[in-house]
């Protein structure tokens, strides 16, 4: 894909971006996996990922707040231990949830990554941040950080990792929701991750253009919203099907 960004961080719009992993819908290849990082090297994309913090204080790769969707168990994964994520598996497969730490040793900078953190907007945890930037620091390759939530922006902008871009992952086109992203963007952001059914609108704009700095889509899964990303992005992040690179 072509691209108006030549920043400092081009290499964080220079390939596609595998959502959660080159993973196959959890068929095989479950998302958030170790299969699905390796898929991803293999073939050559980037990689986004998502984190949950256990309730020992643990990053995980994992999306969801919950267990039940990709595990069986029911609980929120915040409330569960170490010990409890590790015995877990992921769909009908024998692969378990990473660690964040496991993750990132596993990936050893081969291809960028994309974390995403999510938290808890009600309790907002404090020491989240604290907690995954000495991994953040000590890892080898190119790697960014973004989140849907203002309070972990906030913590990530307050701490920032030298070398790691920050960006925040947005959606909407009314103009409050715009406004809103724009005055969280102007503390120091650094790219945004935009939902690609929501391109173009004038804050991506502001982004790309006032501001020169890059912009990726999410989530594509097809020619078509490829083709919209292409005019209003700079990079895409996929799932279901295979962008040429």
């Amino acid at each position: 894909m072509t691209t108006r960004y030549d920043g400092p961080f081009r290499w964080l719009v220079e390939r596609p971006i595998a959502h959660r992993g080159l993973h196959d819908g959890n068929r095989a290849i479950p998302e958030n996996s170790i299969p699905a990082a390796l898929a991803a090297i293999a073939a050559g994309y980037a990689i986004e990922c998502d984190l949950q913090m256990s309730a020992d204080g643990t990053p995980h790769v994992f999306h969801d707040a919950t267990a039940n969707r990709m595990t069986g168990r029911h609980a929120a994964v915040a409330a569960l231990t170490d010990s409890d994520l590790a015995g877990l598996t992921l769909g009908r497969t024998t692969s378990g949830i990473p660690t964040l730490e496991k993750f990132l040793a596993v990936v050893h900078g081969q291809v960028p990554l994309v974390v995403e953190l999510k938290g808890a907007e009600k309790t907002r945890d404090p020491d989240y941040f604290r907690r995954v930037k000495p991994l953040i620091d000590a890892y080898p390759g190119h790697l960014a950080l973004m989140s849907f939530d203002e309070w972990l922006i906030d913590q990530m902008l307050a701490d920032r990792p030298e070398g790691r871009p920050i960006g925040l992952t947005a959606d909407g086109r009314r103009a409050g929701v715009l406004s809103a992203h724009r005055e969280i963007f102007s503390r120091g952001c650094d790219f945004v991750s935009y939902d690609v059914h929501d391109l173009p609108n004038a804050f991506v704009d502001y982004v790309r253009g006032e501001r020169q700095a890059p912009a990726i889509s999410w989530t594509v899964r097809n020619e078509a919203e490829y083709a919209v990303s292409r005019l209003h992005a700079d990079q895409i992040t996929f799932e279901d099907f295979a962008p040429q690179q």
